[in-house]
């Protein structure tokens, strides 16, 4: 499917990708991608010939990558050296991710899993575990996701049920907000501030909001904005 996307992708470009690992390691067919699907202007050669170089293109082109999807190191899926040793897994997680950002309407082939062996070196020797990975989103997940849209499906397909979810709504504030001795009777006067919505996100999340941060009784639309 990827190396289908590539190739009709850059096809004006005359570039042909016949394997994910040994075409896409050094950088050159992420950097063509980058610049046709994002506009991004990399800073970078268009060939990397040594590894030294490879390492620094494809550091540039990881971090604007990173940068783009607004992903912070720890949710990486992939890594410089990872995709410059040629490895399957990290490259179709690069690949996922910049598809899925770039062209979301792309159908993308769901629940793509692999077996993976996890090993570690303990004080006994080497430790085995297998887990399973997916590589595409998986079905089911989509499907729960789909059931917490309904909200955004009531809006636009049952206009006539709006005064119930209103209701609901309100039930739902006053059962957070009335712990600190308040009450809401309407979302739109009574939001329209925010002092309510930052209460009630400070309830849910468990944790206490400054009320130096902002203004308890805001007196002008500045201090309300």
């Amino acid at each position: 499917f990827f190396i289908e996307w590539i190739n009709k992708t850059l096809k004006e470009e005359h570039i042909v990708v016949k394997s994910l690992e040994e075409d896409l390691y050094d950088g050159l067919v992420l950097h063509h991608l980058l610049e046709n699907l994002g506009s991004l202007k990399l800073d970078v050669d268009k060939i990397a010939l040594t590894e030294k170089k490879q390492r620094q293109k494809l550091s540039v082109i990881l971090e604007a990558v990173a940068k783009c999807l607004q992903l912070e190191e720890s949710q990486l899926k992939w890594s410089v050296e990872s995709i410059l040793a040629k490895d399957l897994l990290s490259t179709l997680h690069l690949l996922v991710a910049i598809a899925k950002h770039f062209e979301p309407t792309l159908a993308l082939p769901p629940n793509v899993q692999v077996e993976i062996i996890i090993i570690e070196t303990t004080s006994r020797g080497l430790k085995t575990s297998n887990a399973v990975e997916y590589i595409t989103e998986n079905k089911e997940n989509i499907e729960v996701q789909s059931k917490e849209d309904a909200f955004d499906e009531l809006f636009s397909c049952a206009p006539d049920k709006l005064d119930d979810v209103k209701k609901a709504l309100l039930q739902f504030v006053d059962q957070h907000v009335g712990k600190l001795g308040l009450n809401v009777k309407d979302i739109k006067s009574q939001f329209s501030d925010g002092v309510i919505l930052l209460l009630l996100i400070g309830q849910l999340e468990g944790y206490f909001l400054n009320l130096r941060n902002f203004f308890l009784t805001p007196a002008s639309t500045m201090e309300m904005v």
